[in-house]
This record gives structure tokens, sequence and C-alpha cells, in this order.
């Protein structure tokens, strides 16, 4: 079976919202890193305080065959095409991969045969 990871920048406040519609499109377990955002454009600020957009980075590895669909599910639930949000998601092929749970690898093969 060969792995992705699936890198996604969402916004805090949709990060639980992500994680539910990965899961239900058929992701496993989760690492979530928090950050903050930083554009181009100046940001704002208000009282002297600028304001950053705190973002969660969701990474998933996942087997290629999901990858592609948890993505597809992400996108177009979190409009992430349009230039005004701030999410980002991406893959990147994993040629080594050591320490996934073994019911989440049985899981992902259940998951592929139903989709064949």
């Amino acid at each position: 079976m060969k792995f992705t990871a699936l890198i996604t920048i969402i916004r805090d406040e949709d990060e639980e919202a992500a994680i539910e519609a990965a899961k239900e499109a058929g992701a496993g377990s989760v690492t979530i890193i928090h950050g903050k955002n930083i554009g181009l454009e100046e940001k704002k600020v208000f009282f002297g305080l600028t304001l950053e957009e705190n973002v969660s980075i969701l990474l998933f590895v996942l087997p290629r065959k999901i990858s592609m669909h948890v993505m597809k599910v992400l996108r177009k639930k979190f409009d992430l095409d349009n230039p005004e949000n701030s999410g980002l998601a991406f893959t990147l092929p994993l040629s080594h991969v050591a320490g996934l749970d073994i019911k989440e690898l049985h899981k992902f093969e259940d998951d592929i045969k139903s989709m064949i």
C-alpha cells in the first residue's frame, strides 16, 4: 500500500469541522499543529496590537487512493480555491512509513475495498 501525507492548513475556528469532514471521507488519525498565518500584505493593527490569523495544520498519513478523496472533500467544504480564503491543502508522497496503528491499516484496507 502506497502512502501519502495530506497537509491541510485551515483557520483555527474550522479545525473541528475539518477533522470531522476528513474522517467522514475516510481519514484516520490526525496530528494537529497550531500556528499563525503571515501573508504578503501587512496585517491590521488595532490599538498597537497586530491582528494575526491563527491556523491549524492538520497532518494525515493516508493511502494514496483515500488521500485524494479526503482532499477533494476538504477543498470543497472549506472553499480552498477561493483566494480570499486562507486555507491550503497539499499532498506529499511517502516512501517509508513506520508506526501506523494496525487497526487503522485494517480500516484503510476495508475503505479501499469498498471503493473498488
